[in-house]
């Protein structure tokens, strides 16, 4: 066994297929023994309820090589229930991915819907991604990335963004400020020692009242400061939508009304909700990288050309057709109204689709508004 530094699994891993359950490995090992390697239809389906599609080039290079054929939605793309991808090819082929294919899209599809709900509260404030800390560093990238998918403005991992291509950004910590003894010291060092084209965010909150800090702040950068922060929300005492207005009140009496006031630290969709008209943005950690992975669930549904499927689940394979985000289930062979949402992912084993951060983050933005007027994003 090759010694490792760190508890991870390498991308040989996942590529050999080892990242799985053993049971599929088991299941292999049956088959062959049998002689049995049927083709197959295989559809993945989510649970009812409005989530966001990411995750998707990971899970199309996962079938890279491989004898099957992929059609899934394009990354960014609402999903809502019935299959949102469709495996075709003999399933000896795929089998022992199916573990890693779950992780994939479950995982990044999680914390994609999640921003896309901050995102659709928020409207036109600034949504950062400040949540990389809270998971695994090895997940990084794949974070930042379906952050960003879901509508995120920016992100804070700086490995993260070299991996997506996205630059990282933020302000600073409350420990420079204790490092150098006070706000003043940090906010005069951050100023001297960054390149004029990083914006100054000043921290205002790591020794006293938040007003007080941000109206010393603006008295120590005068016109170069672009904004403060007020961090860890949920442990301030009294009203934050009050300690924002004193903030901005502070601000606005010393002439420095165009200075942004962002809000960090335990900020959730019902925080969005209750600021977004006080403040200029907001720093989000854990409602988005914390969140839930989307319950997905893989199944056969057609062997040899005939329907065949597990209890509970359709027989027969499907494809899906959405017309103003209101979608029809067929079966393979038949149409609907509207658009298909199923499109070639990964033909013969060869990925057929190119992947564009914007193009999937706009694709997200684009539903909300529709979507909002159906209430979907009403709590």
């Amino acid at each position: 066994m090759t010694e490792r530094k760190y508890d991870l699994l390498t991308t040989e891993d996942i590529d050999e297929g080892r990242a799985t359950a053993a049971y599929f490995l088991r299941t292999e090992a049956v088959l062959e023994d049998a002689g049995a390697d049927p083709e197959v239809v295989a559809e993945l389906s989510t649970p009812a309820g409005w989530h966001l599609f990411a995750g998707v080039e990971d899970a199309a290079r996962l079938f890279e090589g491989l004898p099957v054929d992929v059609y899934a939605p394009r990354e960014g793309t609402p999903i809502s229930g019935g299959p949102i991808l469709r495996i075709e090819g003999p399933y000896r082929a795929f089998a022992r991915y199916e573990s890693s294919l779950l992780g994939f899209l479950s995982h990044a599809s999680g914390i994609a819907s999640a921003a896309w709900r901050i995102r659709a509260v928020a409207g036109d404030r600034t949504v950062l991604s400040f949540g990389t800390r809270r998971q695994n560093p090895a997940l990084g990238a794949m974070i930042e990335r379906a952050a960003t998918v879901g509508g995120a403005d920016g992100i804070g991992n700086v490995a993260g963004g070299e991996v997506i291509g996205v630059e990282a950004g933020g302000t600073m910590p409350h420990a420079l400020a204790v490092a150098l003894g006070s706000s003043e010291a940090a906010w005069t060092a951050y100023d001297d020692a960054l390149a004029p084209d990083v914006p100054r965010v000043m921290l205002c909150d790591t020794f006293g009242d938040e007003a007080d800090e941000a109206g010393r702040a603006a008295d120590c950068l005068g016109d170069a400061l672009d904004g403060v922060r007020l961090d860890t929300t949920a442990s301030r005492r009294g009203d934050m939508r009050a300690i924002v207005e004193d903030v901005r009140w502070a601000l606005n009496r010393r002439g420095y009304e165009d200075v942004d006031i962002l809000v960090s630290g335990g900020i959730d969709v019902p925080d969005v909700e209750r600021l977004r008209d006080v403040v200029d943005g907001f720093g989000v950690g854990g409602a988005i990288a914390d969140a839930d992975p989307l319950d997905l669930s893989l199944n056969i549904v057609s062997v040899d050309g005939e329907p065949r499927a597990k209890r509970g689940v359709k027989p027969g394979g499907k494809t899906v057709y959405r017309d103003r985000y209101r979608d029809t289930v067929v079966p393979l062979g038949e149409t609907a109204r509207g658009t298909e949402l199923l499109e070639p992912l990964v033909e013969s084993g060869t990925v057929v689709r190119e992947f564009d951060l914007d193009a999937a983050r706009d694709r997200a933005r684009a539903a909300i508004d529709p979507l909002s007027e159906r209430g979907v994003f009403e709590r």
